[in-house]
């Protein structure tokens, strides 16, 4: 059996070389986890990496066998998967492995094809409202970073970083704490995906938009597509993720079981990257093997019990307009594998909670909380620029509430800023929170608050506004049978690995259904 080996290294030394020195006994190992340790660099001590091996010391030793999969008849009416994001692709992979093949319905384009329609839409302001930032082969998350990091404590995340590695993602991704794939390599790693469920007999259908849900009494038994066709399945999975507007509105037209939840809106915070470097690394910002910064932050308002905090920060990314309506604007981040833009940026957000923020009470209160903000967002950039441009203004000039006549900073955007008080888009307490907030960072990490600080908005779809109610054992919606609520769109998780997870779950649970699980 592996023997398990834990310390810490400075962040320079070679990992290989220290343990063939250190431990002879060691014939061969493997990283299982490797994370950094850069909280004492500002004050100028080294940087470490915490590592964890497995190590065979012996010629007998072997590491554990892949798992395997008992192979099952195909289902007589295969699992409709709705959406083809992180959550659906995971539910039709695990299905796969077992030898049951699905359909998966996608609204938007192949992630390949997804880049066509986005840069029509950040240069000219074109917008597909079918296939765009959030719609499409891959979901959000194709364009957030390729963020792989995840709070939930389940056996099934290391099943998920696995995978990824086998479908293209860098080795490290299986073990390095945090890991990055960077949104230029995930498209390639969703393709291989997609590709590998074809060979395994699934169908996935792009352009395919579901308008109904099909019911006899208290069972989902199908979808019917707009195109007018109607796909019939004992097993149906909604991992839509989390901006699809039509569709909730249908589900509580059917009665499907929902509750509002607290959700979180707010805004892009970007400064230059070596800012943020030098901030976090301190003197050893610039050593070639520590890679741009990150950092979480967060603060909670005791007499408020209102939460801001830090969410999706993308070290040497991009800001983005990712709205999916025409008279609404949307920014979201991402970066590249390298994260070597001049730019870093971050979500900086605030909790609104559904029953005590929002005016009405009603199941679409959240819905039309957001879009009022993106829609005065919009209105801004019609009146001040093209429509297509961010409104954006200084962390300083948002703090003291005056606009000054300095031009703003340059930005990542693709579509452009313009200068605006975007104060006047959110309700007072987002505004007041914020501005707490960030004063609260900059006492976290001093020079936050910077004169070349961008705040850009509004970041508005950090979750679904609803939760859609499931038994918490099958995972079956609580009102109609057959109908699998997974992922981020239905408020079962908050990333690209909580949703794949989520879609490994609920793929178990059809198994289980069909009595080929215990």
């Amino acid at each position: 059996m592996p023997k398990k080996y834990e310390f810490q290294l400075p962040f320079d030394v070679d990992l290989e070389n220290y343990v063939e020195k250190t431990y002879p006994e060691i014939l061969s190992f493997r990283t299982i986890s490797k994370s950094l340790d850069a909280r004492g660099a500002p004050r100028g001590k080294k940087p470490v990496y915490h590592y964890i091996l497995d190590a065979l010391t012996g010629p007998q030793d072997l590491y554990p066998s892949p798992e395997e999969f008992p192979k099952f008849s195909p289902l007589k009416k295969k699992p409709i998967i709705i959406g083809a994001g992180p959550g659906g692709l995971f539910c039709a992979v695990r299905l796969a492995e077992y030898g049951i093949p699905s359909i998966v319905i996608e609204r938007g384009d192949e992630a390949s094809k997804r880049m066509l329609h986005i840069a029509k839409f950040w240069r000219y302001g074109e917008l597909d409202p079918e296939t765009n930032v959030c719609f499409g082969e891959g979901g959000a998350g194709l364009f957030s970073d390729g963020k792989l990091i995840t709070r939930i404590k389940s056996n099934l995340v290391q099943y998920v970083m696995e995978k990824f590695v086998v479908f293209g993602a860098p080795p490290e991704t299986a073990y390095v704490s945090n890991p990055h794939l960077g949104s230029n390599k995930i498209r390639s790693i969703i393709t291989h995906i997609s590709n590998w469920l074809r060979k395994e007999g699934c169908e996935i259908r792009y352009n395919s938009k579901v308008e109904e849900l099909l019911i006899e009494e208290d069972k989902v038994i199908g979808v019917k597509l707009s195109t007018g066709e109607c796909l019939y399945s004992d097993h149906v999975v909604l991992a839509t993720g989390h901006s699809p507007e039509d569709l909730y509105r249908h589900l509580e037209h059917k009665k499907i079981h929902m509750k509002a939840k607290d959700f979180a809106v707010g805004v892009r915070v970007e400064h230059p990257r070596k800012y943020i470097d030098e901030l976090q690394h301190g003197k050893f910002c610039e050593a070639p093997d520590m890679g741009s910064a990150r950092y979480r932050l967060s603060w909670h308002d005791k007499w408020s019990d209102h939460g801001v905090y830090s969410f999706c920060m993308c070290p040497g990314g991009y800001v983005l307009s990712s709205g999916t309506e025409k008279n609404g604007i949307v920014v979201n981040g991402m970066s590249n594998y390298a994260r070597n833009s001049p730019w870093s940026n971050a979500a900086l957000v605030v909790s609104v909670k559904s029953q005590s923020d929002l005016q009405d009470k009603d199941l679409m209160a959240g819905l039309r909380f957001q879009h009022e903000i993106e829609q005065k967002a919009y209105a801004l950039s019609k009146k001040y620029a093209t429509g297509r441009e961010l409104p954006a203004m200084t962390i300083k000039e948002f703090m003291t509430g005056k606009l000054t006549n300095k031009p703003l900073p340059k930005t990542s955007s693709p579509s452009g800023i313009f200068k605006a008080d975007i104060r006047s888009i959110f309700p007072q307490f987002i505004v007041d929170h914020l501005k707490k907030g960030l004063e609260e960072f900059n006492k976290d990490l001093p020079g936050f608050i910077y004169d070349e600080g961008l705040l850009i908005a509004p970041e508005t779809r950090t979750s679904a506004p609803f939760t859609i109610l499931r038994n918490k054992e099958t995972l079956i919606s609580t009102s109609h049978k057959g109908l699998y609520p997974c992922g981020e769109g239905a408020g079962y998780a908050g990333g690209i690995t909580s949703a794949a997870v989520d879609g490994v779950k609920c793929a178990l649970s059809i198994l289980k259904e069909e009595g080929l699980l215990s």
